[in-house]
C-alpha cells in the first residue's frame, strides 16, 4: 500500500510571501500527520527562500511519522543533516533562479562524489534518497552510489498539454519503475502530481510513496488543510 508524504515547502512560501509568522509549516505538518500523511518533507534550501532552519529542526522535534529533508548535496546542508538527523535525506538538484526544482539530479556527473555524499549521511544512520528524472542510467548510478531509494521526477508528465503526450511521459516513468524495483531500490514519485492526475499510477504497485504539496496547499484554499490531505491520502493508498 503506497503512502503519502506531504512536502510543507509551500505552506512556508505563504509565509514568506508577507514576510510574517504564518502560516507555520511546522503546524500544518502536525495537521497532515493527523489526516494520515506518513512523512513529511521539507526543502532546505541554500537560499533559506522558504523553509528556514528553525523550521527544520523544529520538525524534527515534532514530526511523529518521517522527516525527509530535500536539499542540495553541498558542504552545509550535509553537515546540517548530520547534525539534525532527519530519517531520510532526498538529494535534489538546486539553482537559485528556479521558482522550483525544475529537473532530476545528474548523478552520473560525478557518481564518486555522490558516493561520498551517501556514506556519510549513512554514518549517521540517514537513509538516501536520490530525485531523478526516468532515465535507466541515472537510476543504475543510484545504485551503484549506495542509494536507498530513488524518487522519480514526474514533473515532465505533470506538465503534459495532450493525453497521447502524457500516455508518452507516463510509460518513461513506468519504465524507470520497473528498473528501479529489479535494483532493490526503494520507490517513490514526485513533482507536480495532483488529484487529477495522480490516478494513471495505479497499475504501478512498486511505488512506495507519493511526495505531494503544491497541489495538496492549493486545495486546502479551498477546502481546509485536513480535507485536503485526507483526500490525498485516499487517492494514493489504493496503489
Amino acid at each position: 500500500m503506497a503512502k503519502l508524504a506531504v512536502n510543507v515547502d509551500h505552506v512556508a512560501t505563504v509565509r514568506e510571501a508577507r514576510g510574517i509568522d504564518e502560516p507555520d509549516p511546522v503546524l500544518a505538518a502536525g495537521i497532515a500527520e493527523l489526516a494520515g500523511a506518513e512523512c513529511i518533507i521539507c526543502h532546505l534550501r541554500e537560499d533559506r527562500r522558504h523553509i528556514h532552519d528553525r523550521d527544520l529542526r523544529l520538525l524534527r522535534q515534532t514530526v511523529k511519522t518521517r522527516l525527509n529533508m530535500e536539499m542540495a548535496a553541498v558542504e552545509e546542508m550535509i553537515n546540517i543533516a548530520r547534525d539534525v538527523y532527519p530519517d531520510l535525506v532526498t538529494l535534489v538538484p538546486e539553482r537559485r533562479q528556479e521558482l522550483t526544482t525544475e529537473g532530476g539530479l545528474d548523478v552520473r556527473a560525478d557518481p564518486d562524489y555522490y558516493r561520498n555524499v551517501v556514506e556519510r549521511l549513512k554514518d549517521k544512520n540517514i537513509r538516501v534518497s536520490f530525485f531523478v528524472d526516468p532515465e535507466a542510467s541515472q537510476i543504475e548510478t543510484v545504485h551503484q552510489a549506495g542509494g536507498d531509494i530513488v524518487e522519480i521526477h514526474t514533473g515532465h508528465y505533470s506538465e503534459a498539454r495532450t493525453e497521447s503526450e502524457a500516455e508518452e511521459r507516463f510509460i518513461r516513468i513506468a519504465k524507470a519503475v520497473e528498473k528501479a524495483a529489479s535494483l532493490g531500490l526503494d520507490i517513490s514519485v514526485g513533482h507536480g502530481l495532483n488529484y487529477v492526475n495522480v490516478k494513471r499510477f495505479h497499475s504501478l504497485s512498486q511505488i512506495t510513496e507519493y511526495s505531494i504539496g503544491h497541489s495538496i496547499v492549493a486545495r486546502a484554499v479551498l477546502v481546509g488543510f485536513e480535507r485536503a490531505v485526507r483526500e490525498m491520502v485516499e487517492l494514493v493508498r489504493p496503489f
